[in-house]
Parts: C-alpha cells; sequence; structure tokens
C-alpha cells in the first residue's frame, strides 16, 4: 500500500520558517516525481514545488522562488519542503505528491498525480 506522509506543519510568525517533511512506502519512487502542493480554504489546490527522484532537478512556482526549498533524501524515501521568510499568505493544508512522470514541468497538472498525502497544516500569524 502506497503511503506518502507528511509531517512538520504548525504555527508560526510571519518571516519565520518551517521544513515539512514527506516519508514515501509502499513501492520504489525512482520513476516519479515528488512535490508539494496546498491549498488554503477557499481556494483551489495549487503546485508549489517539485524534485525528481533520481536526478535532483527542481521546480518551484514563482510565489515561493527564492523562499522555499524543495530536496529529497533517496535512501530514506524522504522529500522535503524548507520554507523561509513565511508570509501570511502561506498559510495553507500542505500535500505531498507523487507522479509517474519524466516531466518535472507539468508537475503542477493536479489532475495527474497519482498518490497524496493527507495534508499538514501550516498557518503564519502576522
Amino acid at each position: 500500500q502506497v503511503q506518502l506522509v507528511e509531517s512538520g506543519g504548525g504555527l508560526v510568525q510571519a518571516g519565520g520558517s518551517l521544513r515539512l517533511s514527506c516519508a514515501a512506502s509502499g513501492r520504489s519512487f525512482s520513476s516519479y516525481v515528488m512535490g508539494w502542493f496546498r491549498q488554503a480554504p477557499g481556494k483551489e489546490r495549487e503546485f508549489v514545488a517539485a524534485i525528481s527522484w533520481s536526478g535532483g532537478s527542481t521546480y518551484s512556482a514563482d510565489s515561493v522562488k527564492g523562499r522555499f526549498t524543495i530536496s529529497r533524501d533517496s535512501a530514506a524515501n524522504t522529500v522535503y519542503l524548507q520554507m523561509n521568510s513565511l508570509k501570511p499568505e502561506d498559510t495553507a493544508v500542505y500535500y505531498c505528491a507523487a507522479r509517474r512522470t519524466i516531466s518535472i514541468t507539468t508537475f503542477w497538472r493536479t489532475a495527474e498525480v497519482n498518490y497524496w498525502g493527507q495534508g499538514t497544516q501550516v498557518t503564519v500569524s502576522s
């Protein structure tokens, strides 16, 4: 059974930092792009960042460039999202995702994601 389990969310003041983790299990993810999406109340789920499982290529949304960094530990089957300089508008439920694809730049297509985590809440206070 495939599982993506997120952790690391919480409440932080604006300007602060958090690191999210996503532990993947249940299958080999060597052909999968992994990444993060987020969904704020009343809004659609949106792409945040993605990383190729073996090559280390990354791709991120313009809204988080320069502030968020995605990384992975392939040996541990874990993907991370380091979030710095957090803003109140970053408040959302953050979801880990996996998609079998070689195209990292199309990872934003939510309908094509194969697996989702349960989500972790990030709240940034002003």
